[in-house]
């Protein structure tokens, strides 16, 4: 089993690292590339940056913010939001992403995950599926969560698939910043459904809660951000805890 990735999340509003519930009640957490440098000063494995306002403004990612995140660390970079076309992939890239992270625009036109594929390579598309949880099931919403896809979110990951995305990042919107834990139910039915990576993100509050979701839910990767934002927790005792419960980690 590859070992195990800590990955830190920005979510950037006007420039700004902002978390909160649900994708509401957005608090400041800090300067994006001041985060980003601190932990990857840390230790993070990966980093990603989510401008979750730019499909809502209908404009592409803030590719100045892209650079100076770029220019902080030193490990792999997603980039999302706003990303509508293979030219804004291309500039998201060029800004220092080594990844990109496509939602929205998945949605609305899934043949941009092949394009991008065939033009970038699969293991630089990420497929971001935010997750909220009805009596059937799972669906997909798009739109930073407000909106509701029609799409089980089960079947768009395996469709994603096979349209060519190499990853899947996988967000509760009923756990987002409550601290609660991640979705097993969730992860497993994601992680039953489809072979590719799995990010769990969404809920995480504790370290007891990650190990959940790697050895409950099978994700291979964890996405932190309030508990690393408002410092409740260091990527060092993150790390520390898990080698201690035996899993094996970069």
């Amino acid at each position: 089993m590859p070992a195990v990735r800590l990955i830190p999340c920005l979510d950037v509003k006007a420039g700004r690292v902002v978390k909160g519930v649900s994708f509401r009640e957005l608090r400041d957490a800090g300067n994006p590339a001041e985060l980003a440098g601190r932990y990857y000063e840390q230790g993070a494995d990966e980093i990603v940056i989510l401008d979750i306002a730019a499909t809502l403004e209908e404009r592409c990612t803030l590719l100045k913010t892209v650079r100076a995140v770029a220019e902080s660390i030193f490990v792999p970079l997603t980039v999302g939001g706003g990303l509508r076309s293979l030219e804004d992939i291309r500039a998201a890239l060029q800004a220092g992403a080594d990844k990109v992270s496509l939602c929205s625009s998945a949605l609305a036109d899934p043949e941009l995950i092949s394009r991008a594929a065939r033009q970038f390579g699969s293991q630089c598309v990420v497929l971001a599926i935010d997750a909220r949880k009805t009596a059937s099931g799972w669906r997909a919403c798009s739109h930073a969560g407000t909106l509701d896809s029609g799409r089980d979110a089960l079947a768009w990951a395996r469709e994603g698939r096979d349209l060519g995305a190499g990853e899947i990042l996988l967000t509760s919107m009923d756990r987002d910043g409550r601290g609660t834990g991640y979705d097993l139910e969730l992860l497993a039915a994601m992680r039953a459904a489809v072979d590719l990576p799995l990010i769990a993100s969404g809920g995480a509050g504790t370290p007891e809660q990650l190990l959940d979701a790697i050895e409950t839910g099978g994700a291979d990767a964890v996405l932190l951000a309030s508990m690393l934002h408002y410092q409740r927790y260091s990527i060092p005792q993150l790390k520390s805890f898990l080698k201690e419960k035996g899993v094996q980690i970069r």
